[in-house]
């Protein structure tokens, strides 16, 4: 196959990037993983518009159809469940699809991969019956699934809100809501007010989500410690500390959520330039403004970009679309330009208000706690290899087997960067992550055997 440009991801950001550039007429194909376009934001939207699901996951939701028609209507390539496992400079890009690999060529490679939520391990967060708020609203999205109580949310950010207020408004019910943000973050956050009124639609509408889940009867804990999740062969209550007294109560579901974080493992294991952001503690890959890397021909647009929503994630794809045509030699127009611009700047106007309210997690993680899941290594143990070498992820991992697992460290990966630079008494961000190499996602060994190269990658 052979293309002038492939995308990876069709949510907000692949899919408007796809559009553009198919009006410019470059061939595009768009390798995604999930079964129909949309993304995380707009999972399932062709199929929920029309039933009662639509209403209840609110107008945000339902306007991501109008983009997914266009998607559909514009002419790119759509594959479907395809995951791509490998990237090489050049451009091929290496495909799985139905157990079937293959490659493609492409003049310039569009990473619009999205976030992940952050992973934040806490006593019990491996119990069944605790999940993510991210993954519980996939599972609504998907099918439709209603969570049975009783039900806790735990953590910080508009998501557990959303979610909540989603699902009182199909009927079900949410026990609990217990925000582990710090109550002295408000005032950091008022600093940023003034700009964040640039889009007083968001903020209005995260406040009559607040209203309306106070008018509910949900139990709204803040200001708490110490939360835990306990059980033994699963998850049957849920416990924290409030006002210095310790709280218990009965629960068969905790969905956690502690903020989302870019997904950079491919600019990772390409080498792209990465910047620390030491508000959220994550990594990005360092971009010019039309969203290109330090690998020429390699853009990155949505949330893989930096956190910023839909509706960034929709000008950053149009962005970087403009961007891809200049690099392969079109003209761009100087007026779409500086429309998706002005559209960015917008819907970033509310980050450093959101950024400073729900700053990503602190505490001390206690030695016995599982941090590697896959490879069950705990806190003690990465905190002794740490002490034994340099302050370096990769000695760790080779010294513990803690991001050696099927995750590939995308679960563990930033707490085991943390522990190190707390050992060693420096920035988080001056760790550095684990090296991370290819395949990207599992792929068996039938699929490679039968891979057929093109002559010049042979």
């Amino acid at each position: 196959m052979t293309t002038d440009v492939v995308i990876v991801g069709a949510g907000p950001a692949g899919m408007a990037a796809a559009i553009e550039l198919r009006a410019l007429g470059l061939s595009v194909l768009v390798a995604d993983e999930q079964p129909a376009p949309g993304g995380q934001v707009w999972r399932g939207v062709e199929r929920n518009n029309a039933t009662r699901l639509a209403g209840a996951l609110g107008t945000d939701y339902a306007r991501g159809e109008a983009l997914v028609r266009r998607f559909r209507d514009c002419g790119a390539d759509y594959r479907p469940e395809t995951q791509v496992w490998q990237v090489e400079e050049g451009w091929k890009v290496f495909l799985n699809q139905g157990g079937k690999a293959s490659v493609a060529t492409a003049r310039a490679v569009l990473l619009a991969t999205g976030a992940q939520e952050r992973p934040v391990p806490f006593e019990g967060w491996t119990l069944p019956g605790v999940m993510t708020v991210g993954a519980a609203q996939i599972m609504l999205k998907s099918g439709g699934f209603m969570p049975q109580g009783p039900v806790w949310l735990r953590g910080a950010g508009p998501l557990p809100l959303l979610y909540a207020q989603q699902i009182l408004a199909l009927g079900g019910r949410i026990d609990g809501i217990i925000d582990t943000s710090a109550p002295a973050n408000r005032a950091q956050a008022l600093r940023h007010l003034p700009r964040a009124l640039r889009d007083w639609r968001s903020l209005a509408k995260g406040a009559r989500w607040m209203r309306e889940l106070r008018r509910s009867g949900i139990r709204m804990v803040k200001g708490v410690s110490e939360v835990r999740a306990e059980g033994d062969e699963r998850l049957t209550h849920v416990t924290w500390v409030e006002d210095g007294q310790p709280q218990r109560a009965p629960a068969a579901l905790l969905l956690t959520h502690e903020g989302v974080i870019p997904s950079v493992h491919a600019t990772l294991s390409l080498g792209c330039a990465h910047d620390w952001n030491a508000g959220q503690r994550y990594l990005a890959p360092r971009l010019d403004t039309w969203g290109e890397t330090t690998r020429g021909g390699l853009f990155v647009a949505g949330d893989g970009a930096g956190i910023g929503g839909v509706d960034a994630a929709v000008a950053r794809g149009g962005l970087a679309a403009l961007g891809i045509a200049r690099r392969l030699g079109d003209e761009v127009d100087g007026d779409k330009r500086a429309a998706f611009e002005a559209d960015l700047s917008r819907a970033l106007a509310t980050r450093p208000f959101l950024d400073a309210l729900y700053p990503a997690p602190e505490g001390r993680i206690p030695d016995g706690l599982m941090v590697c899941r896959c490879e069950e290594v705990t806190a003690g143990r990465i905190r002794e290899a740490a002490r034994e070498g340099a302050p370096d992820p990769n000695q760790v991992k080779a010294a513990t087997r803690a991001g050696m697992g099927p995750c590939q460290g995308r679960q563990c990966g930033y707490t085991v960067s943390r522990l190190i630079a707390e050992e060693h008494g420096i920035e988080a961000g001056h760790a550095g992550f684990f090296n991370i190499r290819p395949p990207l996602k599992p792929i068996t060994l039938g699929a490679l055997a039968a891979l057929e190269l093109p002559e010049e990658a042979e």
